[in-house]
């Protein structure tokens, strides 16, 4: 599989209605539910790499 027929992945940060911070990891049509009760936006930006970097290690 080359990498132009690879979904684009995306990892998006959003705020809850508690005040706290998660990370939703989208690739293509598949979306990952909203993970994690970080106190900020930087926490649960590198939360979400490491996690997009363990899926892509497991493929």
């Amino acid at each position: 599989m080359n990498s132009d027929s690879k979904p684009e992945t995306r990892v998006t940060i959003e705020k809850r209605r508690n005040g706290r911070w998660a990370f939703v990891i989208k690739r293509g049509a598949v979306v990952y539910p909203a993970t994690g009760q970080f106190t900020s936006q930087l926490q649960a930006h590198a939360a979400g790499q490491a996690a997009l970097r363990a899926l892509e290690n497991k493929r």
